[in-house]
């Protein structure tokens, strides 16, 4: 059956705000670093030539930037321009002739129907080798013996305001997993509990001794158990915060702008982030919207009201206060509260909410349906230079499965889509056509799961009509871009 994660959304912890300051991230290599045994990569497709008209230099870099798709779907500049037809809407897939994504993960993507210039949307999928930085013990690391990690990484990332941040997210996030993973390769083969503090580098700060600036150990007779898998989580979760961080120091030479969601798989020694087991439908992660999120929002603008500008009211009321209401006592609830009440309505209460509007509608500070994501640096809200960056939060939500615990058949996928799949398809929907795709294919087969993902790209876009695309059942199909990955947790060599 089906494993669902949701939605592309990254998924945070922090109770809101900007971060403090962290140190700079390590400088990431300017390609990707991956196991001789990993498949090679084509070159990135590359971008679709200029008009001939007399552009400004900075668009033409944003548009041929913008323009670029997966490496592993190798097109040809002919290819690549079937893939911006915004009339056609052809769906893209790696070639059969090519050497297959791993686990045999299948792929396709189709752009929207016209409502960006091109996809914003962005995937990868990479096989990622981390050698360690060091030994736990100090001494610098022999040469290279196989004592490093291998881990399967899976990304899609759903642009806004622009694919800038979706690509350049799409090519950095798993370096970024690489490098936070660097000081734990020997840790995390070691079945022995990780050490508290990794030591020092002789004579830089902090190495020396200070042992005499131990206090009193009463009160610390015992330590909090650190497992393996938290050391993952938390490497993950610093990668996130580093790679916003990095947008936001080349958001200008760069031209970063806007941002992105993401949804990211890694498989590491036996496990799975953010996934859980097969069996029945299953969904994943939860949307992080304005209104999911609200309380975290509420708090953050009632800790810190300059954030709000005196443009805006952090207490959520059923409609906008009009000022014929004034002193009548109205519904509201605030930043503690699941339930309603009465309050008598001042003269603040006339600000616009923070959080606004149900559904796909809610916005927040009346400009953006997501909180939680990467970039968006520059966002400002709409006529204001109030900026938007300070509710917005890197931090993801980690959920990890043991796919060694449970026997998976051929059948068991992990679905990954972005909101142009899951905005107008529903779990049994994407359930039934699991069954129905796979089920006309020999278990064996590895191109099932590719057959997969175009089955439900294709029934997640409909057929152009007089009106649009329409789907069978003459709804609106899909004009958002639409990327899947379909993921097997089982069948003949998935894990080797």
């Amino acid at each position: 059956m089906l494993n669902r994660v949701r939605s592309a959304v990254a998924h945070l912890v922090s109770s809101g705000g900007a971060p403090p300051p962290r140190p700079k991230s390590p400088d990431l290599p300017n390609s990707t670093s991956a196991p001789p045994a990993a498949p090679p990569q084509a070159p990135r497709s590359p971008p679709a030539r200029a008009g001939s008209g007399s552009a400004a230099p900075a668009r033409t870099v944003e548009a041929r930037a913008s323009f670029c798709r997966p490496t592993f779907l190798q097109l040809s500049p002919g290819g690549l321009r079937r893939a911006d037809d915004h009339a056609g809407r052809a769906v893209q897939s790696p070639p059969d002739t090519g050497r297959r994504l791993p686990w045999s993960t299948g792929y396709a993507e189709v752009i929207n129907s016209g409502k960006s210039r091109h996809n914003e949307d962005q995937a990868c999928c990479e096989v990622v080798y981390v050698e360690g930085r060091r030994s736990v013990s100090g001494a610098p690391r022999e040469p290279s013996r196989g004592q490093g990690l291998c881990f399967y990484y899976w990304g899609l990332f759903d642009g806004h305001a622009g694919g800038r941040a979706a690509e350049m997210a799409s090519r950095l996030l798993h370096r970024h997993i690489r490098e936070q993973l660097k000081d734990l390769v020997e840790i995390l083969q070691d079945p022995s509990p990780p050490p508290l503090c990794l030591p020092s580098t002789p004579g830089a700060p902090g190495s020396s001794d200070s042992s005499h600036l131990v206090g009193p150990q009463s009160c610390w007779s015992s330590q909090k158990e650190v497992t393996h898998e938290s050391l993952v989580v938390g490497a993950i979760e610093n990668a996130f915060q580093f790679m916003d961080e990095q947008m936001a120091r080349e958001r200008r030479g760069h031209q970063v702008e806007g941002g992105c969601c993401a949804l990211v798989v890694v498989y590491l020694l036996g496990k799975v982030a953010i996934i859980v087991r097969n069996g029945e439908i299953i969904p994943m992660s939860r949307e992080f919207t304005p209104e999911a999120e609200r309380q975290r929002l509420q708090m953050l603008g009632f800790l810190k009201p300059e954030l709000l500008g005196g443009e805006f009211t952090h207490l959520e009321f059923p409609r906008r206060v009009q000022p014929k209401e004034l002193g009548q006592r109205m519904l509201y609830r605030d930043q503690n509260m699941t339930g309603w009440a009465y309050k008598k309505i001042e003269l603040e209460d006339l600000r616009f909410p923070l959080v606004c509007g149900e559904g796909k509608k809610a916005r927040m500070m009346a400009t953006i349906g997501v909180t939680r994501g990467l970039g968006d640096h520059n966002l400002r809200v709409c006529s204001s230079t109030l900026p938007i960056k300070p509710f917005l939060s890197s931090f993801p939500e980690v959920r990890v499965y043991d796919l060694t615990q449970y026997e998976h058949c051929p059948d068991d996928v992990l679905v990954l889509g972005t909101d142009g799949l899951w905005d107008v398809t529903s779990d049994c929907e994407v359930a039934a056509t699991v069954d129905r795709v796979l089920s006309a294919y020999e278990p064996n087969d590895p191109s099932r799961y590719t057959a997969l993902a175009q089955a439900l790209v294709l029934g997640a876009r409909g057929t152009p009509r007089d009106r649009g695309w329409r789907l069978p059942n003459n709804k609106l199909g899909s004009g958002d871009d639409i990327s899947v990955f379909v993921i097997p947790l089982g069948g003949p060599g998935s894990y080797s």
